[in-house]
């Protein structure tokens, strides 16, 4: 019962945070896009890298999850 509580413990922080991470991101890159707008493609491109970055850290939790479910 534990290991079925540590799975889920390891899912729900590890993509709640990202989650979160991504909704800033995202909202930081449409608000620097309205004040230059100039400027869009250079912040696009970083705020993608930045996503997926923080899509990575989900990847990784889910991993761990499997890991912690099979082993």
């Amino acid at each position: 019962m534990s290991t079925e509580f540590a799975v889920a413990f390891v899912m729900a922080i590890g993509t709640i945070a990202p989650a979160i991470a991504i909704g800033l991101l995202v909202s930081a890159g449409l608000t620097a896009i309205g004040r230059n707008p100039e400027a869009a493609s250079k912040i696009q491109t970083n705020m993608i890298l930045g996503i997926a970055f923080a899509e990575a850290i989900a990847i990784y939790a889910l991993v761990v999850s499997l890991i912690l479910k099979f082993v």
